[in-house]
């Protein structure tokens, strides 16, 4: 394998993982919600809902690199 490729793969994976805490983040801030609070009370609904903020999140990033 070309080592450029194992380096830009690394690269995107990485800008992926931080753009998806950016989002989560985001998303907290903007709700009323203590997503942190809601997880340590095994609140399922907000389980979720985070779930969902990174599939969102992820499908945009992909869009994006493509």
């Amino acid at each position: 394998m070309d080592i450029n490729v194992i380096l830009s793969t690394v690269l995107y994976g990485l800008i992926g993982l931080v753009l998806m805490f950016v989002g989560y983040k985001f998303f907290d801030i903007i709700t009323p919600y203590n997503f942190a609070e809601e997880i340590k009370e095994k609140n399922p609904a907000i389980g979720a809902l985070i779930g969902g903020i990174f599939i969102a999140t992820a499908i945009i990033v992909t869009a994006t690199i493509r």
